[in-house]
């Protein structure tokens, strides 16, 4: 009878590699289930200070062309506004124009409608001047008549402050009864049973690290965000993934559990004088031109992104796409393209005039794991049994963290409905959406073609 039970216990164990969005998420909703949890993250800290979602800020929005992700967007919405964020969720809006041409922006539009969400249509510059303060100039305007569409404020969207809030997550974690460990690597998976033999499938029993400790579960869920791929390629768990090439670049990227790009960001310090005006700005987010900006948080940063294809680093021919951060170059791992610098000088001109005559602050390779239709991977292995991926967040999975774990969670238990477990699958043929990715091809991250401080400053880009 004891064995009988230690056998049950056994079964409900399950270690997390990565303690990011996925991996987190993850681990509290397993653990509301009664799993016995360990969480293992490579930095020496946690949250790891190069994790995509440990940042300034990550938009909150339920505008996608994709009705699946508007729905679950509005349930995470509903949950962001709960007591036990702490406040780090803002609620000042998503503007969204259309000029730009943004087939996705238009069938975002059509599904927050739908869902019945809180639309101020944008139709002339009277409709326009409400969108943003009286006292802040923009470069928008509508030159469209009465009849035609021209943006939109999605008023239930915004911001979350994301680095605090995988912070407060975290803590809920550890109080909920996990193990986080930091300082972890894995270098191997455990597993028994013969290969070779196909009446015998190969099992996880758990994972090694690098300084040789072993970690045992009944289930080993794969959560390592843009560090993923490289992963994959080092355990030796590599399959034949769905889709196609996504980068001539890359000829051994594993599309099954996705491809890390590098996506750019940049800050702007703002006198105090400066962020009271534009406190109350929304998100703006132009999937035509493929940048996004955020109101001054409380140190008065303004933050602005390129969603685009991104970069890939591969330090040689036969690896995967790594990231290249502060962690792994210092300083060094911050800079970005000095055509991205260009690039962001000129949009703000057109969304903020007076913002783009300042130098920026900062810079920021923000480092995603992508899947080839922007779908997650949340599935386990075709092969290995017990080995579950939760991955693939391709540069939208945060405004999740309050409920992306649940997914997992039903993954695992085999609840997932079946348009959703086919969806994700790792084995699944390209899903077809509208993408929200226009503007410059996926390309090679070139060292030498990297911004400098002079490139920073006002005028020079």
């Amino acid at each position: 009878m004891q064995a009988r039970n230690q056998e049950a216990e056994y079964t409900r164990t399950v270690v997390i590699v990565g303690a990011g969005v996925f991996g987190l998420s993850t681990a509290l909703h397993l653990l509301q289930r009664g799993y016995s949890v360990t969480v293992l993250e490579r930095a020496s800290e946690v949250p790891a200070q190069d994790a995509a979602g440990y940042d300034l800020n990550k938009v909150v929005r339920s505008s996608y062309a994709d009705p699946f992700y508007t729905e679950f967007a509005r349930e995470a919405i509903d949950l962001w506004r709960k007591e036990e964020w702490e406040g780090c969720y803002h609620e000042c809006g998503v503007f969204m124009p259309l000029a730009t041409g943004s087939l996705y922006s238009k069938e975002a539009y059509e599904n927050d409608v739908a869902a019945g969400a809180r639309i101020s249509e944008v139709r002339s510059f009277d409709d326009l001047k409400k969108v943003f303060p009286v006292d802040v100039a923009t470069g928008f305007d509508s030159q469209s008549s009465e009849a035609e569409l021209s943006g939109f404020l999605n008023h239930e969207g915004g911001w979350a402050e994301s680095g605090r809030a995988l912070e407060i997550l975290l803590e809920r974690v550890r109080a909920a009864g996990a193990q986080v460990i930091a300082g972890k690597e894995v270098s191997e998976v455990l597993r028994e049973g013969a290969a070779s033999d196909s009446q015998a499938p190969l099992h996880v029993t758990g994972v090694k690290c690098t300084d040789g400790s072993e970690y045992h579960a009944a289930v080993v869920i794969v959560a390592a965000g843009a560090w993923t791929p490289r992963l994959v390629q080092r355990l030796g768990v590599e399959f034949a993934g769905p889709g196609t090439q996504k980068s001539e670049y890359e000829p051994t990227r594993h599309v099954g559990v996705g491809l890390a790009t590098g996506q750019v960001v940049a800050t702007i310090q703002l006198t105090q004088e400066e962020a009271d005006r534009y406190h109350s700005v929304p998100i703006v987010l132009d999937y035509g031109s493929g940048i996004y900006m955020f109101p001054p948080n409380a140190d008065n940063v303004v933050k602005l992104g390129y969603h685009g294809n991104g970069y890939l680093h591969q330090p040689s021919s036969s690896m995967a796409s790594t990231p290249r951060t502060a962690l792994t170059d210092g300083e060094d791992g911050l800079r970005i393209p000095k055509e991205m610098v260009k690039l962001f000088r000129g949009s703000l001109k057109r969304i903020y005039p007076e913002l783009g005559k300042k130098p920026f602050s900062g810079t920021r390779l923000c480092w995603y794991n992508d899947s080839p239709d922007d779908d997650w991977v949340i599935g386990f292995h075709p092969i290995t049994q017990g080995l579950l991926f939760a991955t693939a967040g391709s540069g939208h999975a945060f405004k999740f963290l309050p409920n992306i774990g649940r997914l997992v969670a039903d993954a695992l238990e085999g609840k997932l409905l079946p348009e959703l477990a086919a969806r994700f699958s790792l084995e699944r043929t390209m899903n077809a959406h509208t993408s929200s990715r226009m503007g410059l091809p996926i390309r090679p991250l070139k060292l030498e073609e990297l911004c400098d401080q002079d490139d920073l400053c006002a005028g020079t880009a």
